[in-house]
């Protein structure tokens, strides 16, 4: 594993940057000496957090984009100038079972979650290939990696945002190009999200905290990673379809992740990052 992007003298791209996740990775990309790009459909979080960033002598830029909208994304962009580093952070969670799920919720799920890849990262790769450096992250999640029962638009979401980065990571090193991907596979993250969620054992794994996710993946960027899963726990759960299906159905139940979900209280259609 090699050096990854630095981030002193950086420009960072934050997707959803105005809230939650996203907010904790742009002040602290700040921190580390980048220029924080944050990019956020309410201009009243996106200005925000960059009066925040700059209140302390940092730079940071703040631009109200719907991602979904490609043509919006292409034009904020040309605005927005060259980045250095993409996270690609928004993200929403309805919390219900399928057919309870409206269409335009599950619409909406799979155009802030999947389709803003393709559109924010087709706008800065070329600039990222052009000058052989660069980082795109994906914040995906644990649901990326097993289903989630009552949450299958985003768990089809996630899975997607995975193949996403694999796929792209290929297609990076077909080119031999230095720029690289980056793929985070949280579990649940204590950003109000998940809150209330009930279990039919307690849950094993711990809520994780923004702050910690935040500076793991900023880490994970400067030195090069290619997939981070948190807890790293969360790694192995791709296995645990190597057992009957009984056995694994059980094993999701005890970590929370699968039929064991009664009850989910969280913001339905708010951002996860």
């Amino acid at each position: 594993m090699g050096r990854g992007t630095s981030l002193a003298g950086a420009r960072v791209l934050v997707t959803g940057g105005g809230n939650g996740l996203g907010r904790r990775m742009a002040i602290g990309a700040a921190r580390r000496g980048a220029t924080a790009v944050i990019w956020d459909r309410s201009a009243e979080r996106a200005h925000a957090v960059a009066d925040d960033i700059r209140a302390h002598g940092l730079p940071a830029q703040a631009h109200v984009v719907d991602v979904t909208d490609r043509e919006a994304v292409r034009a904020a962009a040309d605005e927005t100038g060259p980045i250095d580093v993409v996270v690609n952070n928004a993200g929403v969670v309805s919390g219900r079972p399928l057919l309870e799920t409206p269409d335009e919720t599950i619409e909406r799920t799979m155009a802030v979650n999947v389709l803003s890849l393709y559109w924010v990262t087709k706008a800065f790769l070329p600039g990222m290939l052009e000058r052989r450096t660069g980082t795109v992250v994906t914040v995906a999640s644990a649901a990326g990696l097993v289903g989630v029962a009552r949450q299958t638009d985003y768990s089809a979401s996630k899975w997607a945002a995975v193949g996403f980065t694999e796929s792209l990571r290929g297609e990076l090193r077909a080119l031999g190009s230095p720029v690289r991907t980056l793929v985070v596979c949280p579990y649940y993250i204590d950003t109000g999200m998940f809150e209330g969620v009930r279990t039919r054992f307690p849950l094993l794994l711990p809520i994780l905290r923004e702050g910690d996710v935040a500076r793991t993946v900023l880490d994970g960027i400067e030195r090069g990673r290619q997939q981070i899963a948190l807890p790293p726990l969360v790694r192995m759960m791709p296995a645990l379809r190597l057992l009957p299906v009984r056995a694994f159905d059980t094993v999701l139940d005890v970590f929370g992740i699968n039929q064991g979900m009664d009850h989910f209280s969280g913001r339905p259609g708010d951002r996860v990052g």
